[in-house]
């Protein structure tokens, strides 16, 4: 999940988890805790009132009453459902929390990467998991002259750049490649070679992506659910991820790694020299 997952991941998770008190837990998988160890992350759940839940990047914070935050990293795979009543456990189940009136909330992730914390919320920002993190790319500081600088600097290309989350918090492979496209720019091209014109572009292209994956409650390409368990829509309204055609001219969508990752671009709409614009 990357950013408007895991914000619909919180959404969806607010309303059911608000003011509700945990009261126990049980880890049947203790490689996904990060820390502390399993028997003190449930020792420290049990009777924790939830306060709040926040997002960060591709994190989930849920702010409890002991001034400690369960930090949640989904990683590929990973979701986190709330169930009304009791249920059984699926396949991958990792975590089951109970909470107070009988609901429960399950961490599943069937490939094991996903990690859990329990930690100090006031140290989340220091040596905690998220000490990092770059600019929230929807919040007022990342500005198109945040972008200008950062990029200018930087030689390696576009694509991978996007994806390192000590500069932008958040954004991932799907969305890159998407923010890419509408900004009309080759995910090849070297990011200090950007003209003033293209950050623009890409600025707002990458708020825009964003927040039209949020409308449509993420993507789901094969396991992402929200806090529901409900899958998203965005899927239907990709540009070019994993798109056989481009929506704007009609050429083959082509297919290559670069900077290691599975990247879908226009050869015409993002020639490495020039772009169609927004």
């Amino acid at each position: 999940p990357e950013l408007p997952e895991v914000e619909t991941i919180r959404r969806t998770l607010a309303v059911k988890l608000a003011g509700r008190t945990l009261t126990g837990a049980t880890v049947f998988y203790s490689g996904a805790i990060a820390h502390p160890a399993p028997e003190q992350f449930v020792a420290g759940l049990r009777d924790a009132r939830v306060q709040g839940l926040r997002r960060r990047g591709k994190y989930l914070l849920i702010d409890l009453s002991s001034a400690r935050t369960l930090v949640v990293h989904f990683r590929m795979t990973g979701r986190l459902v709330f169930h009304p009543r009791p249920a059984s456990p699926a396949p991958h189940t990792h975590l089951v929390i109970d909470l107070d009136g009988g609901g429960q909330l399950h961490f599943v992730d069937s490939r094991k990467f996903g990690r859990l914390w329990l930690w100090p919320t006031a140290a989340l920002g220091g040596d905690g998991p998220l000490a990092r993190l770059g600019r929230e790319p929807l919040e007022d500081g990342f500005t198109r002259e945040f972008l200008r600088v950062e990029l200018g600097r930087r030689r390696g290309k576009i694509k991978p750049l996007l994806l390192d989350q000590t500069l932008i918090a958040g954004l991932g492979n799907i969305y890159a490649d998407e923010a890419l496209h509408l900004a009309g720019l080759h995910p090849e091209k070297p990011a200090c070679d950007l003209s003033p014109a293209e950050i623009g572009r890409l600025h707002r292209a990458i708020g825009r992506v964003l927040q039209d994956g949020i409308e449509h409650n993420g993507t789901t390409l094969r396991d992402y659910r929200d806090g529901t368990d409900t899958a998203g829509r965005h899927q239907e309204y990709l540009r070019v991820h994993r798109r056989p055609a481009c929506p704007v001219c009609g050429a083959a969508i082509r297919r290559k790694r670069v900077g290691g990752r599975g990247t879908h671009y226009c050869p015409c709409c993002q020639k490495e020299e020039s772009g169609h614009g927004d």
